[in-house]
Parts: structure tokens; C-alpha cells; sequence
């Protein structure tokens, strides 16, 4: 039976070749598709309104992150409960859709994420490699462990982005959301879907560049979230709607000069954060809640960031060696060492 109190959102760019078997395929367990044509140059929007789904028109290319805020604006508007995003490039899997609409059912306040992590073997090795260390990060600035923060394939209760102030663009509103969302003390629960890699999934996602925007604001968040929480007793949670960071965030030049700060004093500041967490936690009954609550103390977190810096000559040695033939492996054991799972009870 299809769900009447759901819908799919889709950001669209030039994804006139995948979006009607996306849109289609959808139409088999929900009611309403909605499919933000994001300043496309071909006939996405003619090809997704054919297949059966309302179009919402941008007129010019700004991004997943500004289509998605409208596809919320416009499932709320039109009364629905949750939304399930899905990409426009036929990576996700229709038919994984009622394990969404399933969970939602169980948990109807929790912000359900798409896993991939459990094919490993489909995933390729670099790709696999930069998402095990994105998650760690991420996951500390949520508070839990988020299985796959790369997916964009998700059920987000419209409940809980009401509650958000999404102040970013591009690929890092996801980010966002989820740091956002596990830092406000809500749960966020992976459920497995199909891994598709394929040559017909064209990604829109730029590498250097997003990666490099994505780390920018994690730094930045862990940053601030950190610096409240040294001198603050039993605050896991920091985020409240339009407090500093967003504040920054929405004054676009200021928060590019923030990010650029951040990222040129982090580890300097990690020195400093170590400090706060053993010498202050005489005056200050636990401080850095959400690190205590681990069991594992700080020290795990400032060698794995410290790590960072040995990663790249790292992967260079690798890729240096397989080259000449020798059927050699660095990087696997390195980031299985320093990006554990750290919410993961010890033996």
C-alpha cells in the first residue's frame, strides 16, 4: 500500500536520460513525487513531468543543497509528514523504498540515512576510503555513529527540518543536516540499501571542491561545538536555531573568512581543547559531555586528527608502489586504526 503521508524529493541536474526510470520507479510506493529542476540544460524537467512527477522549475544551477530547501518548503506546504530524497541519476534504488517507509513507522522522529557501508566490494576503494573518514568526523559533531554520511538516499521527518536553520549549499547541506540534526539530541539510524556504482550514474559532485567545502564547515562546526562545550557541564547537545554558527553561516562573507580561520587554527586549538578536557574538568563537572560519554577520552580524537596530515603522503606511497607492481595496502589498516566506530563498545 502506498504511502499517502510521504513523498520523494528529487534534485535534478541534466538528468534527462535517468530521471524518468527514478521517477517511475518511485510512483510504485509513493503517491507524490517532487522533482526540483535545478537550472537544467536539457529535458529534465519535460522528461520527470511526463513520467508523473510535479516539477519544481530553478532557473539557474545553484546546487543540491538550495533544491532540496525548496523541496522541504514545498512537501511542507503541501502537508506531508516526511520526505524521502533521492538522486536523479538512478544510483538509489526504488525498491529499497519501503524500507524506509517501514522504519519510519517504528521511529517516526528519527532521521533515517541509506547505508552502502555494507558492500564494501562494490564500492570503489578510494571512494570507500574517503567516506570511512568523513563519517568519523561527521559523527563526532553528531554525537552517534552515522554508518554512511555520504548517501544522499534518506527519509527526513518534516518535523525535524523545521526545527533547522540550514544556512549552507551544495553537497554540504546534507552534511549539515545530519550534524545539525545529532547535535540537537535527535537519533539519526542507518537502514541498508542497495550499493550501484555504475557508467550511467553521472555524479554532479566535485570532488576538490566539495570535499574541500564539506571539511571546511565540519572543521568549523567541531570548532565552535567544541569551544562551548570545554567550558560548559553535561552539554552534549550545543545546536539551537540561529545560534553562532548559523549566524555566521548566513552572512556568506563572513562565514567564508570563518571557515578559512577555522581551518588554519584546528590544530592548534586541538592542543588547546586537550588541555580544557583534563585540567578544567576540576572546575567544570563534565565538560566535553559528548566525548566522555564514549568511555574513550580525548586522546583517540586528537591522534585521529593529527592522522589527517599523514594520509595524503600516505595514499601517495601506496599508489606509488602499485605502480611499479608491488601489490601493496597502507591505507586500509591506517584508517581502520585512527576512524574507528568510537561510539562501538570495547571488549
Amino acid at each position: 500500500m502506498k504511502s499517502e503521508k510521504i513523498c520523494i524529493v528529487i534534485p535534478a541536474y541534466n538528468a534527462g536520460s535517468t530521471v524518468h526510470q527514478v521517477v517511475t520507479g518511485a510512483l510504485k510506493h509513493v503517491s507524490k513525487i517532487i522533482v526540483a529542476d535545478d537550472g537544467s540544460e536539457d529535458n529534465t524537467a519535460e522528461v520527470a513531468s511526463q513520467a508523473g512527477a510535479e516539477v519544481i522549475p530553478i532557473d539557474r544551477n545553484q546546487g543540491k543543497g538550495h533544491a532540496l530547501k525548496l523541496l522541504f518548503e514545498k512537501a511542507i506546504e503541501d502537508g506531508y509528514e516526511a520526505v524521502i530524497s533521492m538522486d536523479a541519476d538512478a544510483q538509489h534504488d526504488p525498491d529499497d523504498i519501503p524500507n524506509f517507509i517501514n522504519t519510519h513507522e517504528k521511529y517516526p522522529e528519527d532521521l533515517i540515512v541509506g547505508s552502502r557501508m555494507h558492500e564494501k566490494d562494490k564500492i570503489p576503494r578510494g571512494r570507500y576510503n574517503s567516506m570511512h573518514i568523513a563519517r568519523f568526523f561527521i559523527s563526532l559533531a553528531a554525537n552517534q555513529f552515522i554508518e554512511d554520511t555520504q548517501c544522499g538516499y534518506r527519509l527526513y521527518p518534516l518535523s525535524l527540518i523545521k526545527k533547522l536553520h540550514l544556512t549552507s549549499d551544495r553537497y554540504v547541506t546534507e552534511t549539515e543536516i545530519l550534524i545539525k540534526t545529532g547535535d540537537s539530541g535527535a537519533t539519526i539510524r542507518p537502514v541498508r540499501i542497495s550499493t550501484i556504482y555504475g557508467e550511467t550514474n553521472v555524479s554532479h559532485f566535485r570532488p576538490l571542491l566539495d570535499i574541500d567545502a564539506i571539511t571546511g564547515y565540519v572543521i568549523s562546526y567541531l570548532w565552535v561545538k567544541w569551544l562551548i562545550e570545554g567550558v560548559s557541564s553535561n552539554r552534549p547537545y550545543t545546536y539551537t536555531p540561529h545560534n553562532f554558527r548559523d549566524w555566521v553561516g548566513d552572512r556568506k562573507f563572513i562565514n567564508g573568512r570563518f571557515m578559512v580561520f577555522t581551518w588554519l587554527t584546528i590544530f592548534p586549538m586541538l592542543i588547546f581543547y586537550f588541555l580544557e578536557y583534563h585540567l578544567l574538568s576540576f572546575f567544570i563537572k563534565n565538560n566535553f559531555a559528548s566525548i566522555r560519554r564514549m568511555n574513550r577520552g580525548f586522546l583517540p580524537v586528537f591522534f585521529s586528527a593529527y592522522m589527517l596530515l599523514v594520509l595524503l603522503p600516505l595514499g601517495i606511497l601506496d599508489l606509488s608502489l602499485r605502480t611499479i607492481g608491488l601489490n601493496v595496502n597502507f591505507m586500509d589498516p591506517f584508517i581502520k586504526m585512527f576512524y574507528p566506530d568510537l561510539w562501538e563498545q570495547e571488549d
